[in-house]
């Protein structure tokens, strides 16, 4: 591997090698048995979270929180966001307490600095924060999105979430398998949207959404953003809509790396140019690439925003766990969320109108509310049976009655910052 990360010895790889190559690396089929989480967080002042934090500042913060000794691994975006990224866990009481964990240590870090971390899924209160991580990824990427538009800018550095990584499932058909739990995935992501939406406000104004980030994502990219087809084989449809996806950047071991335009990997491949790309590079590809749902051999859940309060993040990961693991949950909740295929029609997540409207009314849209009551009801039932601690199922009930019994979600409770 070169001093840039590039890895150099792979031989050009062929079209055919390289839809063999995502077939098998996309789904790991097996039973389901680890949870793994990533939790994006805005670092914010304390006296006056209104306050943008100065850039001398924030990375004479973020050295400190590097220096920590954490299970997790810990990663910055590029507008100083914080993210933990679990290991994967045997269950999810150890991913939670893992994960607990660090986020005290990072916090106890922190507090003396007069910084804190916030959970919400936009900054409200700053639009848009500059970019601090000057990195070849990150120029180029800045580069390619802004093609589109300022979405993409707003999601690398004004945006957090909460991303949930499971098992793809079994091989063999039923609700474990990984063909449903792919359905089920970018069915129930519509309802984990609306349930958990909180980010109505961007720089201080309400936005008309309940979850901005989710529309930012709508609105980044014409291919990057969206699911595959919603019908057909998870491995083919997948492995195609990688090969058809416009190339982000071709990485350079020195200077800025080149951002095409409109050439697709499978245009790299039969082209052979700006240079012969690799398997290194399909891998690399396929980090540029942003749908709700990521096949990365495990689910990786990517449609929940950063959530409010110091351990708010459970809850989504404690539901989906439910709702996914548990057999009994999987087969109701699956049943649950089948008749919202027809609201969402062909056009593939995050762009149907089923997506949309969570995204837009969260769970004040009457199918949705329908929806989550029974989702909700089907995971609290199965979180002792998933081993969930009392306190977590305490976390789970408070907000099933906070939000999800009346109609609403977090971002209800936001109100425009007082300047």
């Amino acid at each position: 591997m070169s001093s840039s990360g590039i890895r150099r010895g792979d031989p050009p790889l062929a079209e055919a090698d390289a839809e063999e190559l995502l077939r098998c690396i996309c789904f790991k089929t097996g039973p389901p048995r680890t949870v793994g989480v990533e939790l994006e967080w805005l670092v914010h002042e304390l006296r006056d979270p209104r306050q943008p934090v100065r850039p001398p500042r924030l990375a004479t913060a973020l050295d400190s929180v590097r220096a920590l000794s954490l299970e997790s691994s810990l990663t910055f975006e590029p507008g100083g966001q914080l993210e933990l990224s679990s290991r994967p866990a045997g269950s999810l009481m150890e991913c939670l307490d893992s994960l607990s964990g660090d986020l005290r240590a990072v916090r106890s870090a922190l507090a003396p600095l007069g910084l804190g971390l916030s959970g919400y899924g936009v900054d409200p209160w700053h639009s848009p924060r500059g970019r601090l991580l000057r990195e070849p990824r990150y120029d180029a990427m800045e580069a390619a999105l802004d093609r589109s538009g300022p979405a993409g800018r707003a999601m690398m550095c004004d945006s957090a979430s909460v991303q949930i990584c499971l098992d793809a499932g079994l091989e063999e058909p039923g609700p474990l398998g990984y063909h449903r739990r792919w359905q089920l995935a970018h069915l129930l992501g519509a309802v984990l949207v609306a349930a958990f939406a909180n980010s109505p406000l961007h720089g201080g104004r309400r936005t008309g959404w309940r979850s901005t980030r989710q529309a930012l994502w709508a609105d980044l990219d014409p291919l990057r953003t969206l699911a595959p087809p919603p019908d057909g084989e998870p491995r083919a449809e997948y492995a195609a809509h990688v090969l058809d996806t416009p190339v982000m950047c071709v990485r350079a071991e020195e200077g800025p790396w080149d951002v095409p335009e409109g050439m697709t990997f499978r245009d790299w491949l039969r082209s052979g140019g700006p240079r012969p790309a690799d398997a290194d590079d399909l891998r690399y590809h396929m980090t540029t690439l942003f749908p709700p749902v990521r096949p990365r051999g495990h689910l990786e859940l990517r449609m929940v925003d950063a959530q409010p309060g110091a351990d708010g993040w459970m809850v989504p990961v404690a539901v989906t766990t439910a709702a996914f693991d548990d057999p009994e949950a999987a087969e109701t909740v699956y049943r649950a969320v089948k008749p919202l295929a027809e609201r969402a029609g062909d056009a593939p997540a995050p762009r149907n109108p089923l997506w949309l409207a969570a995204a837009r009314d969260g769970l004040a849209d009457p199918e949705l509310h329908a929806t989550a009551l029974a989702v909700f009801a089907a995971a609290i039932d199965a979180l002792p049976r998933i081993g969930a601690s009392e306190e977590v199922r305490r976390a789970v009930a408070a907000f099933h009655e906070r939000y999800v019994v009346p109609g609403s979600c977090p971002a209800d409770e936001l109100e425009v910052p007082a300047s």
